[in-house]
């Protein structure tokens, strides 16, 4: 069965915090038809936003969501990256969102400061977490029933994963597919990406 990972975007987001698990994601997609061709998709990724306005990242780059708020697929896997997301901690709409997404996808991850954004939301309340190293203080700061780590590329809670800034977000979804689909199919990923994964978490 194909699994929907949907990556959320929103004005001021980090580049590469969705782009590097939008490229794992449809790497191993295509990798993973190029081994079983003729079956079905491992993975299915898309882009959702508030709207399906475009959306400029940090730095100026324009993206076009796929799908908005109130139309989209399901959601197995919901995936919030980070970037400036002072004004998103206090969209009403958003967090609304993201709170029902979670109630149905069996994993909820997050990028960089997207960890902010998910416990504004009440999706981390007390559990061990990560988020870039420069806003470590900040988020135990404003959500102290978090166990907030530094040092980590990234933390798996089950339902919840969340990984420190940019890079890491790649490392964490390699993570994610070998969960999902095995580590063979996360190998080969990295190797077709020619990305050194940072498996050890260290």
């Amino acid at each position: 069965m194909t699994t929907n990972i949907a990556i959320y975007l929103f004005p001021e987001v980090e580049a590469l915090d969705f782009a590097g698990p939008y490229e794992v994601f449809t790497t191993a997609a295509r990798v993973g038809n190029r081994d079983a061709s003729g079956s079905e998709a491992t993975f299915k990724v898309f882009s959702v936003a508030a709207t399906l306005r475009p959306v400029r990242a940090r730095a100026g780059l324009q993206i076009v969501p796929d799908f908005e708020f109130k139309q989209h697929p399901r959601i197995d896997v919901l995936i919030v990256p980070g970037g400036v997301i002072t004004a998103e901690l206090e969209r009403s709409e958003t967090l609304r969102w993201i709170r029902a997404r979670a109630t149905d996808a069996s994993i909820v991850a997050s990028v960089c400061t997207g960890a902010f954004i998910l416990a504004k939301a009440g999706i981390l309340t007390n559990q061990s977490v990560t988020t870039h190293w420069e806003d470590i203080a900040d988020l135990a700061a404003m959500f102290p029933n978090l166990h907030v780590l530094g040092g980590k590329r990234w933390v798996d809670q089950g339902q919840v994963i969340t990984s420190a800034g940019i890079s890491a977000g790649i490392d964490m979804s390699l993570h994610l597919v070998e969960r999902l689909s095995g580590r063979e199919l996360a190998e080969k990923t990295a190797r077709q990406m020619e990305f050194a994964w940072t498996e050890n978490n260290r």
